[in-house]
């Protein structure tokens, strides 16, 4: 019987597989536990579509992520550190600081784990910041670091 995967089955196949099983096993197990449906050519018709869709989808959010690169590209962002007498600085920038201080001058979202920092910027000066956007996609923000 083939019966095609709704999640991932362990020793049989992944999620939206067509996979062969006996009678008994897809009865009792894949089917009793909604593990995975009948291979119709209702049920086989609704997977192409999905993954047609998701497809789609997923062009759709590079074509995003590479807008947003080439946006992010432009812009930097300013933080601010207070610093000592002798110009040492107290505290650091964080990913978090920079997102928030995106969103706050330029109304970017940013999520802080998509930002690249080896460790927290220390110092003052203007930094490059890299910015993971998708898994292909990635941007180069300005950072700014000023005296508070």
């Amino acid at each position: 019987m083939k019966v095609i995967l709704l999640q991932d089955v362990k020793s049989l196949g992944k999620k939206d597989e067509i996979v062969e099983v006996n009678e008994g096993y897809a009865r009792n197990f894949i089917l009793k536990k909604k593990l995975g449906v009948e291979a119709t050519g209702a049920n086989l018709n609704d997977i192409k579509l999905k993954k047609a869709n998701d497809d789609k989808m997923a062009a759709q959010r590079l074509k995003d992520a590479q807008e947003l690169s080439k946006k992010l590209e432009d812009l930097t962002v300013v933080c601010s550190i207070k610093v000592g007498k002798d110009g040492r600085s107290f505290g650091s920038v964080s990913s978090k600081e920079i997102a928030d201080k995106a969103k706050e001058q330029f109304d970017i979202d940013i999520d802080k784990k998509k930002i690249v920092l080896d460790e927290p910027i220390k110092a003052l000066g203007d930094y490059k910041v890299t910015v993971k956007l998708h898994p292909n996609v990635s941007a180069k923000l300005g950072v700014k670091v000023e005296e508070e």
